[in-house]
């Protein structure tokens, strides 16, 4: 069962708390809607204290083009995602040339060559390292990259891997749609990097670690036909328009549980075995939808909402985010967790695991 090491986060250099959102939404969206003042408080209600950006109001008040948002991205990806990683090698003494592949989880901009490939330019990586691009799979896209990282791992039980998510929401903001869905994202999304290294069984860099850690045991991946329209972007001449469906929640209450029914099942564990749920918080609403459709209450969702309280919605990156508050948690030796994501197609990623 490959294990989870370690996890290393970047936060970006402008907080911006919620309050400070919702005035600079109510300048920009006034003229679009007569109503502002009745759609402003999905600012407050949504259980965001604050969320960290690449860039600070002042640009988010101007437009910008497609280019000028993508070379920011590949600029601010490239100096986080090596400070997240160098964070992971120094505190998890382990070597570069003992990294056998990186996997690169990112929906928020574009770069080729990817973006590990640019920080191998800037860190002593060997040129040998497996370099393995994940794109488009949005807030499912952290859960996903542990799954093929313990895939990984699974076939090359000696090997050390390395997640990086990196997504930079702001810059796909788009200063001159005034729809709504564009509104409902500026509330909630946010900037962030994240780190993680996974080892397989036979890994040297496990000899010396002796705290219990999480250990992937069965991941499952779902797709559901005919929602393509639930979350995703729309890619026009100025860059990535946000796709985000109220029916969010429902389908989360309706579809969720027997998924997750049949995948833990199939493990032969019971709902009630599960300690731990290492969720991508999404929203407030995603949260309460969890609990509804799971049976969970505020306590396993509380790292859950502490992130999304203090960072916002960072998509791929949240999971990670809130896997780190369990690392430094006190869990036991044989605690069941369970780790999910839900993003675009509309997709689940769920991944066990049992710390040992």
């Amino acid at each position: 069962m490959p294990k989870i090491v370690s996890v290393e986060t970047e936060i970006p250099p402008y907080k911006i708390t919620q309050s400070e959102a919702a005035d600079f939404a109510r300048n920009l969206f006034s003229g679009s809607f007569k109503d502002i003042d009745r759609l402003l408080p999905i600012f407050e209600n949504g259980e965001i204290e604050s969320r960290y950006f690449v860039g600070d109001l002042d640009w988010f008040s101007k437009s910008h083009s497609f280019q000028e948002k993508n070379d920011l991205f590949i600029r601010f990806a490239v100096e986080m995602g090596s400070r997240a990683i160098e964070k992971c090698i120094i505190n998890n003494e382990v070597n570069y040339e003992e990294i056998d592949a990186i996997f690169t989880i990112c929906t928020t901009g574009l770069a080729t060559p990817s973006i590990e490939a640019r920080i191998m330019n800037v860190l002593p990586f060997p040129s040998h390292v497996k370099r393995i691009p994940i794109w488009g799979l949005g807030c499912a896209g952290g859960a996903a990259g542990l799954s093929r990282a313990y895939e990984y791992c699974l076939a090359f039980p000696k090997a050390n891997v390395l997640v990086l998510s990196i997504e930079l929401c702001s810059l796909t903001f788009q200063h001159g749609d005034r729809s709504k869905s564009n509104l409902v994202g500026t509330s909630l999304f946010a900037d962030g990097v994240a780190c993680t290294l996974v080892c397989g069984d036979e890994s040297t860099a496990l000899n010396e670690i002796v705290r219990p850690l999480p250990s992937i045991f069965a991941t499952q991946s779902t797709t559901l036909k005919n929602s393509l329209d639930v979350m995703g972007w729309n890619i026009k001449n100025e860059g990535l328009y946000v796709v985000f469906s109220k029916d969010i929640p429902t389908l989360v209450t309706n579809w969720l549980r027997p998924n997750v029914e049949e995948f833990i099942h199939s493990q032969g564990i019971k709902m009630e075995e599960i300690k731990h749920f290492v969720a991508h918080p999404g929203g407030k609403k995603v949260i309460e939808a969890y609990q509804e459709a799971l049976g969970f209450d505020d306590h396993m969702t509380r790292h859950a909402l502490k992130i999304l309280k203090k960072y916002g919605n960072m998509s791929s990156v949240t999971i990670y985010y809130v896997l780190k508050e369990f690392l430094q948690d006190d869990c036991k030796r044989g605690d069941i967790g369970l780790g999910t994501a839900l993003g675009p197609g509309f997709s689940s990623e769920l991944v066990l695991m049992r710390w040992d």
